[in-house]
């Protein structure tokens, strides 16, 4: 039993750093084209995502339900040892995928490493693979489309909109616009992704018998895993905050607008509906919209590629890392200690890969670096009110 209650201590901290590290790899989503186009300091920016990420855990509790309760059975015979396994590989993939500047998502790396332990552990019977699909696969194919035609319909408007008035004062009317999008997105974040953990760390305290099977998340899990994604946020991710704000599309004010807002109106909604999609992939492909929407039209579609190809091998990718967690843990403590220190060693090993190429609040709009994303070059505008 003291053996027990050790082991959930220790998933619940180790939920708790997967959303630290969900929250400093996310914050991108909200902030990137708002600092890329000067409507927000760096610093600045990230305080004011970390604390509406905060405020945002606490107004549904949907999408934690569909991961407590949706996506493996808790009836199934999972321990908490098998939710360990699942947040080392997830936190392994977010880190590894954080150290090249891709944006990734940690989402998808938390239900791979999810899908992956369980499977191991009890069986292809321990996941409901029909709540996959439509809760995660679909929308997962979906919503960064929707948010790119979204993004791209509202872009063209808004540069026709504004045609005939003064550039300097769009500019600063789409700034201003920048900054409450911006933070509608960082609340449909903290909805969205906080929410992922507070699913983890009830269905940790279901397996371990602590709550009946079917429980909403506790208050205490509600508030330590927006307070958990809030300081992750406000520490900053920059050098993802890099490649979105830079390495996808020059992104005018107007354009920032556009994306943010088509961004956070999908998540709003898919986290109303229950949906655990990616806030990654829907803001990247809101930028991609705008891009495409913008007054030359153009996108970095070598940057693109390499997104999607780290989309399409994260839920995979981490259900390996999860699955072979989950064959260390099955030989009892020994194997959880084993698998506890690799996921500190690869920790610290990637951190210290990082120091050598520091990208902070000083140089995250500055030119990309070795192993970063190059960003495009400028292309002069085309004449009159917009492009064809």
């Amino acid at each position: 039993m003291e053996h027990m209650s050790f082991l959930v201590a220790v998933v619940i901290i180790t939920a708790l750093a997967f959303d630290f590290t969900n929250g400093f790899h996310d914050t991108a989503n909200a902030m990137a084209t708002s600092i890329a186009t000067g409507a927000l300091k760096p610093k600045v920016a990230v305080a004011i995502s970390g604390v509406l990420n905060l405020a945002g855990a606490f107004l549904s509790v949907a999408v934690a339900k569909t991961i407590s309760g949706g996506l493996v059975d808790e009836k199934a015979g999972i321990q908490p040892a098998v939710v360990f396994a699942a947040l080392i590989g997830a936190i392994i993939w977010n880190l590894v995928t954080w150290l090249r500047g891709i944006p990734s998502s940690s989402s998808h790396a938390l239900y791979g490493g999810l899908i992956g332990a369980t499977l191991v552990a009890v069986g292809m019977h321990g996941v409901h693979f029909d709540v996959v699909v439509t809760k995660i696969l679909i929308p997962a194919a979906a919503s960064p489309v929707v948010a790119g035609v979204a993004a791209w319909g509202a872009t063209k408007i808004a540069y026709r909109m504004t045609a005939k008035g003064s550039e300097s004062v769009n500019t600063k009317g789409f700034k201003a616009g920048q900054i409450a999008s911006a933070s509608l997105v960082s609340l449909a974040h903290g909805t969205n992704d906080a929410q992922k953990t507070m699913g983890v760390i009830t269905l940790t305290l279901v397996t371990a018998g602590a709550i009946a099977p079917g429980s909403n998340p506790p208050t205490w899990v509600i508030v330590s895993s927006g307070l958990a994604i809030a300081l992750g946020t406000y520490l900053g991710g920059w050098r993802i905050i890099r490649t979105l704000g830079r390495g996808i599309a020059e992104i005018e004010a107007p354009q920032g607008f556009a994306a943010q807002t088509a961004s956070a109106t999908v998540i709003l909604t898919s986290s109303h509906m229950g949906f655990g999609l990616s806030t990654t992939q829907v803001c990247s492909g809101g930028i991609m919209g705008a891009g495409k929407g913008g007054r030359t039209g153009q996108v970095n579609w070598s940057t693109a590629r390499r997104m999607a190809y780290a989309w399409c091998l994260t839920l995979p990718a981490a259900a390996l890392l999860g699955g072979g967690g989950a064959l260390l843990v099955d030989r009892g403590a020994v194997g959880e200690v084993a698998l506890a220190l690799v996921g500190v060693g690869a920790s610290l090993w990637i951190y210290l890969l990082s120091r050598r190429q520091r990208v902070d609040a000083g140089n995250v709009v500055e030119a990309s670096t070795v192993g970063e994303p190059t960003p495009l070059t400028p292309v002069p505008a085309a004449t009159g009110p917009i492009a064809a």
